[in-house]
């Protein structure tokens, strides 16, 4: 029997038993920031992998993870997605109780969709001719202790420049491809699709993407509240076993670095109807994120971004990722779904 047949029957199975009179579903709340790391979200929506698991969910959109926070603190929230950030740890370390549980965006190899650029007329003009010529540079970025800080840390670090050898200014990232143009920063550290845009237009040549800078960069995460976590365990099992499968129907759109695999134009609609990015040209011509079909995070990369929000003196009190990570709805999903075949 096929992995496909496998997981089929078991949609089917599922959809019988909750469609019965009598089951109602459960009702999970989640947070997500429509862009492309929540993909998942979007598909197991859309395709009724959380239907299959007997869960209505409802999905309600933030500017960011950090307005997730306290929605989940109080329990409005039972799951969100988004930034591994130092707000993120703040709002942990003063005490609220969520859980990072997976994946939702990681540099895996082929997949950087954070790029460090400079100005095309820096490169021409022979301003830049190696990383060292880094120093001194006005650099889009768009927040403090947020994951393409780190990226940028670790490129400075490599030729042996600091963080404090750039200077940084902080704008939206769709503005980082207009303040290229203007010539109003030097370099930037953006997200797709502004590198792609930047780069086709002239305006900026790529440096290096963060899977080289960091290989397996976590740049976001799934947060559960303490609530589903721990008095909904349950459904919150039902969750991540319909997330994970809707990863592995994401990791289906890509290859060869790009949104082309077999499911591309079925991912593509569903990321066209749930985020602001509505031109499938787009899609297929950008770096997608990197997705971990497995789910785990990868807590080393997490802990070396928070030893870099310390140093630049951002993290207020005690942060401990062995009780803020939590693999075990991720685990009990792998007991359950066949192994992961691209």
């Amino acid at each position: 029997m096929t992995n496909s047949t496998v997981l089929c029957r078991l949609a089917v199975v599922s959809a019988f038993v909750w469609a019965l009179p009598g089951v109602a579903a459960d009702l999970v709340t989640v947070g997500a920031a429509s862009t492309t790391s929540d993909a998942p979200i979007y598909i197991a929506d859309k395709k009724g992998f959380f239907r299959d698991e007997g869960l209505e969910v409802k999905v309600t959109n933030f500017r960011s993870a950090a307005d997730m926070v306290a929605p989940l603190a109080i329990g409005q929230l039972d799951a969100g997605a988004g930034s591994a950030s130092a707000g993120l740890y703040n709002a942990v370390s003063s005490g609220i109780k969520i859980k990072i549980v997976a994946d939702t965006a990681s540099s895996t190899p082929g997949y950087g969709a954070t790029k460090i650029l400079v100005r095309k007329d820096h490169v021409e003009g022979g301003r830049y001719k190696t990383l060292a010529d880094l120093k001194g540079m006005k650099f889009a970025m768009n927040a403090p202790g947020v994951s393409n800080t780190a990226t940028l840390n670790a490129l400075l670090k490599s030729v042996g420049l600091k963080y404090s050898d750039v200077d940084t200014v902080n704008l939206p990232f769709p503005d980082h491809v207009a303040a290229l143009a203007n010539k109003a920063v030097d370099a930037s550290a953006s997200v797709e699709p502004g590198p792609t845009i930047s780069i086709k237009n002239g305006f900026a040549v790529l440096v290096k993407a963060d899977d080289e800078i960091i290989p397996n960069h976590q740049i976001a995460v799934l947060l559960y509240s303490e609530n589903f976590a721990l008095k909904k365990s349950d459904a919150a099992k039902r969750f991540m076993r319909a997330y994970l499968r809707a990863v592995r129907f994401y990791n289906g759109a890509l290859k060869d670095g790009r949104m082309i695999g077999p499911n591309a134009d079925e991912v593509i609609s569903i990321l066209a109807e749930s985020t602001p990015i509505k031109d499938a040209a787009i899609y297929k011509a950008i770096t997608p994120t990197g997705m971990n079909p497995d789910g785990k995070v990868n807590v080393e990369s997490l802990a070396q971004d928070l030893a870099f929000y310390r140093e630049q003196g951002l993290i207020q009190g005690e942060v401990r990722l062995d009780q803020l990570v939590d693999h075990s709805f991720v685990d009990a999903a792998l007991r359950e779904l066949v192994p992961y075949q691209r």
